[in-house]
């Protein structure tokens, strides 16, 4: 009997221990942390490529990854936080995941940010338990001091990519097949 107590009380403190490590950082720094990095890349977005003020302009919302850091050696992974942003004002939090498979080697990290320019668009989106980016997603990749194409601007897509900021040792850098998760930070 005394065997059992002992035991069930080290299983109650383990537990739990388990649970506060598994903190959902509700009144943490988390997104107050997320909501700066959104606003230094909105600003540098806006700033290095103007035209994409235009996308901003026509959106029905905008989702921010200011720091995705992508690795591979044969096999790869990227992972990246940031936020969804509807009329200028944050209204969810979101992880990106990728994993790959292939000849690849080296890192490298980037900030992308993706315009949806329909509500449909959008609203798909957010009602999606994980959203992978796929063919309906047409990619804005300014290079050097490039303004964005006016195809990109005037384009029907319902969702427009703009990768920018890369830096590292990979070649490359898509969104393709990457899946966004709403997180609580």
């Amino acid at each position: 009997m005394t065997d059992f107590s002992r035991r069930g009380i080290l299983l109650a403190g383990g537990s739990a221990a388990f649970l506060a490590a598994c903190n959902n950082s509700v009144g943490s720094q988390g997104p107050a942390r997320i909501d700066a990095r959104v606003d230094a890349t909105l600003r540098a977005l806006y700033s290095q490529y103007p035209g994409t003020q235009q996308l901003r302009d026509k959106s029905a919302g905008i989702l921010v990854m200011p720091l995705v850091t992508e690795a591979g050696l044969g096999l790869g992974g990227a992972y990246g936080r940031g936020a969804l942003q509807v009329n200028g004002a944050t209204v969810d939090y979101y992880s990106t995941t990728r994993a790959s498979a292939g000849l690849q080697i080296g890192a490298q990290q980037y900030a992308h940010v993706l315009f949806f320019m329909t509500e449909d668009a959008l609203m798909t989106f957010r009602r999606s338990p994980g959203w992978t980016a796929g063919a309906n997603v047409e990619y804005a990749i300014p290079e050097g001091g490039e303004t964005l194409a006016a195809e990109t601007l005037t384009s029907t897509s319902p969702v427009i990519a703009v990768i920018f900021a890369q830096s590292g040792l990979r070649a490359g850098a898509t969104i393709e097949g990457t899946k966004y998760t709403r997180i609580i930070p």
